[in-house]
């Protein structure tokens, strides 16, 4: 299991991130990059996991308990 390393704001705010670009995908099916718009899976999978990949490497966690 991965040990969470967000806090609550940092995840509401990647779950919000994820879902507006993913809306966009299909608000804007004749956007030339429509598939960037595809990019909100990840702030939207690791905001509902509580755990970033890259956070881990980097050494940072926004989570205030130390459970994680």
């Amino acid at each position: 299991m991965l040990k969470k390393n967000e806090g609550t704001i940092d995840r509401i705010l990647r779950v919000i991130l994820g879902l507006v670009l993913l809306l966009g995908y299909f608000v804007y099916p004749d956007a030339t990059y429509r598939w960037a718009f595809l990019l909100g899976i990840i702030p939207l999978v690791t905001g509902l996991i509580g755990s970033c990949p890259l956070y881990t490497i980097l050494g940072i966690r926004t989570c205030s308990d130390d459970k994680g």
